[in-house]
């Protein structure tokens, strides 16, 4: 079962099943819906694991979970990582230095990690919309791999129709292009005048819009989230942690019960989060080290125990999925370790006075798990073009991770390092780290430098972008996102009201 972040406001249940938290991703207070407890994952659990595949170990962590869903479902959810580059290997751990290893998580169909969770997160989600025969409008927001790997995922899907909201100027062309020429009638992609933190605030306001939502209800739709706020998508990224560690165990670099370190570049927190479960689960992660950019709100966390938004403004980096000042699933690290009058208490600091701070004794709990390091887009532009050397292709976000490995790894031990993207979604950034100028390429330039420089492949669905037509050219201010979706699902003012 899963209860709320922020305690319970006497309306909605107070316990609710897996199956209605993802259908219902808003929670009492504008709060999160969290497992009531974690199931554990132990040393039998994870020796049985090294002899299984990746699909078998997510149906095995699925049931721990004892989630609502039939079984037959879940194993159609999952069997779409058959459509991966390697069905057999969807999350490639590859070795770039004796220590540290790369977890591949950008093998799916719009090259993101996202994929990983919301490929069988839409199949499950539409399923369940089908089964009761009721409409959803499905809102998401981006900042360049959330909304193509939403899109793709309910993309046609009967009874589901979609609104994907992306900063307008803060996302790579690929992730644009993946975007803006989908031709789906049932998807809608709007441009918005403003920052992912804009884009992130709007989903959450009509989310918990009395208005908003009971326009939808005059015509009988429902309103549910793509985004991390939704555990939906958070229960498949705890996976690929637990299936690094039997990668670890399968390629003999360590034995069972070995700790590791995992390194996360982080902006939304979900993936951090991910890990943190599993950590709590009983994978021997020793600690968690959060990379981030130069908008390094999640290192002041971690390392002074002060969440403070007063006097920062967003600032555009190489690494944009990480330029994020308000990261929703920190709160649900909040909630387990502090409870829900300490989160409540907290997240409505944040929102009315744009601080809050732990206690020295709060931050210390926070730091049994977790330590965090940043970097600029200097040091990010270096490391790829020192490992496109060596032979290695990594994009920005990961490159900031190698930040953390030099400096936060406190122990011998073997570092994991979570990469979210392929190279394929920043390619000026590639290029102008590879030759070390500062010139400005479009992506298709870009891509095609790199393929001759590298001698790497351009996927087709990447290659193929540059000659669909642009179907989706709004861009709108964010008090006409609400009138927007109302014109995309034919409502009218008085429905509205």
């Amino acid at each position: 079962m899963f209860i709320e972040t922020r305690g319970n406001d006497g309306i909605k249940p107070q316990r609710v099943p897996f199956s209605f938290a993802i259908l219902n991703p808003s929670a009492s207070f504008g709060g999160l819906y969290i497992p009531e407890k974690l199931p554990t994952i132990d040393s039998t659990f994870l020796e049985q694991a090294s002899h299984k595949s990746y699909k078998e170990i997510t149906l095995d962590i699925l049931k721990l979970f004892k989630i609502d869903i039939e079984e037959d479902v879940l194993q159609k959810a999952v069997d779409l990582y058959d459509g991966f580059d390697d069905a057999n290997e969807p999350t490639p751990l590859v070795p770039i230095k004796n220590d540290l290893y790369v977890n591949e998580l950008y093998h799916g169909p719009t090259r993101a990690f996202k994929d990983m969770a919301l490929q069988p997160f839409g199949y499950i989600l539409s399923h369940l919309a089908q089964n009761i025969d009721q409409q959803y409008l499905i809102l998401a927001a981006t900042s360049g791999d959330t909304g193509p790997a939403t899109l793709d995922t309910f993309a046609n899907k009967p009874n589901i129709k979609v609104v994907c909201l992306y900063p307008d100027g803060g996302t790579s062309d690929v992730q644009r292009l993946q975007m803006t020429t989908q031709k789906s009638k049932n998807l809608k992609i709007l441009g918005i005048h403003g920052n992912f933190d804009d884009a992130q605030s709007a989903l959450k306001t009509l989310l918990a819009s009395s208005s908003f939502n009971e326009a939808l209800t005059c015509k009988g739709i429902k309103l549910s989230a793509a985004n991390s706020v939704n555990f939906g998508r958070i229960i498949f990224q705890i996976v690929y942690h637990v299936y690094a560690y039997i990668a670890l165990l399968k390629q003999k670099k360590i034995t069972l019960g070995d700790p590791f370190y995992t390194i996360v570049p982080s902006g939304n927190f979900g993936n951090a989060l991910g890990a943190y479960y599993a950590k709590k689960m009983g994978l021997p992660i020793e600690k968690i080290l959060i990379a981030s950019n130069i908008n390094n709100i999640l290192t002041d966390l971690i390392t002074t125990g002060k969440y403070d938004v007063r006097h920062r403004t967003l600032l555009q980096t190489t690494s944009p999925a990480m330029d994020i000042l308000i990261s929703s699933n920190v709160e649900r690290v909040l909630c387990d370790k502090f409870g829900t009058t300490r989160t409540k208490e907290l997240m409505e600091s944040l929102k009315n006075d744009k601080v809050y701070a732990l206690t020295r004794e709060e931050l210390a709990t926070l730091r049994e798990d977790f330590d965090a390091v940043f970097c600029d887009d200097t040091f990010a532009k270096e490391t790829i073009k020192t490992f496109a050397q060596e032979g290695y292709v990594m994009d920005p976000h990961t490159a900031t991770c190698l930040k953390a490995y030099e400096t936060l790894k406190a122990k011998p031990l073997p570092c994991v390092l979570c990469s979210t993207a392929e190279w394929t979604k920043f390619a000026p950034t590639m290029l102008n780290a590879i030759k070390n100028d500062t010139l400005t390429y479009t992506d298709k330039e870009a891509l095609e430098g790199i393929h001759q420089t590298l001698h790497v492949t351009i996927p087709a669905s990447i290659a193929s972008l540059f000659d669909e037509p642009i179907i989706h050219d709004d861009v709108v201010f964010k008090e006409d996102i609400e009138a927007t979706i109302f014109d995309f699902l034919n409502l009218t003012c008085k429905d509205a009201q």
